[in-house]
């Protein structure tokens, strides 16, 4: 399965951070916010990226990200010159999804807690799989109704009277059916390519699964100034109390084997005296990766 970052979008809730950077460089604790995308989809296989961003920012991901090489991925780069909806990706990335199924993760978006997108990528056979949390504002975000056997029924973008408390983050997994799917899409009121719409189609053709996020689970969407903190919060705690790492794509390509004990002895020898470089140390000399040798 091949994986599409949206990076895009003017940031306006951001401002002024994103006056001086894009708002998925923005910091989350002690990493750059699409540290941790790109580290959900290499936790789950995902080794072929597409990254796309604006013209302007684009530059400051490729300096950041280079080719992805370092991590046992390849990344290569595309405009979104005008921001028109999520579901413009698949227009963009068209030639690079081809005939391979594909995520897509928004930029700003940050995952945490059991392996719940695991079994949704090893089964993915077809069709379209999203996910449902549940949240205390869903009328923010695009709503998930179910029937009384916990069937998707509905999808609704960012309803006034939401059916029900159960949204869809901001991961999705497609067969590439997508590409005609949203090509044949009209532009919502808000002129936008709905994502919601895209996902409606595959309900209708009877092809989406909706897996709900269990209790425990934790996703964090970094748009505004406060969940930016809030996010930042979480992370420090996490990582303070568990002595461990959210969104470091260097253990994740270890832990999967992407990249050797001779690779990350190369990434550990680039980095300057850092608590981040001390962590990847640790793991190194207890040996705990999958790609250990």
């Amino acid at each position: 399965m091949k994986g599409i970052i949206l990076a895009g979008g003017k940031g306006t809730r951001l401002y002024p951070l994103t006056l001086v950077a894009s708002k998925q460089l923005q910091a989350v604790y002690d990493k750059p916010m699409i540290y941790y995308p790109i580290t959900s989809l290499i936790e789950n296989g995902v080794h072929e990226f597409c990254l796309i961003s604006s013209p302007e920012d684009l530059p400051r991901f490729e300096q950041l990200l280079r080719d992805g090489r370092q991590w046992g991925i390849s990344i290569e780069y595309r405009e979104q010159p005008n921001p028109e909806g999520i579901a413009q990706a698949f227009l963009i990335a068209d030639t690079f999804i081809g005939n391979d199924p594909v995520t897509l993760v928004l930029g700003d978006n940050l995952f945490y807690g059991p392996d719940a997108f695991a079994s949704a990528f090893e089964q993915f056979d077809g069709g379209a799989t999203i996910f449902a949390y549940r949240v205390n504002n869903p009328e923010q975000y695009g709503v998930v109704e179910f029937d009384k056997d916990g069937r998707a029924i509905s999808l609704e973008e960012k309803p006034v009277n939401p059916k029900s408390p159960f949204v869809v983050p901001g991961i999705y997994l497609y067969d590439n059916q997508v590409v005609e799917i949203v090509q044949n899409l009209k532009p919502s009121t808000r002129g936008e390519l709905e994502i919601t719409d895209v996902n409606t189609a595959y309900l209708n053709m009877d092809q989406l699964q909706v897996h709900r996020l269990e209790r425990g689970f934790g996703w964090l969407d970094s748009g505004t100034s406060q969940s930016l903190h809030e996010a930042a919060a979480f992370v420090q705690t996490v990582e303070k109390r568990q002595g461990i790492k959210i969104g470091c794509p260097e253990e994740a390509a270890w832990r999967r084997a992407f990249i050797n004990a001779a690779q990350i002895d190369v990434l550990i020898g680039e980095m300057p005296p850092c608590d981040y470089r001390d962590y990847l140390t640790s793991l190194r000399n207890e040996g705990v990766a999958v790609g250990a040798n």
